[in-house]
């Protein structure tokens, strides 16, 4: 009878999904080339800030 009166927990996943290590891409990108990507990209930026209207010919 102890039985009949207990209460049960919702999942405790919360709605997450696992994903497995199965899954391969043919695109792997080492996270060193990402952060040299993203610096590379902040100097650009930065230059073309400081000197892209000279470089441009705007006034």
């Amino acid at each position: 009878m102890a039985r009949d009166n207990r209460i049960q927990m919702p999942s405790g996943m919360g709605g997450l999904v696992r994903y497995f290590d199965d899954y391969k891409s043919r695109f792997e990108i080492k996270p060193g080339h990402v952060i040299i990507l993203a610096v590379v990209i902040m100097i650009v930026l930065i230059l073309l800030h400081a000197q892209g209207g000279a470089w441009l010919n705007l006034p």
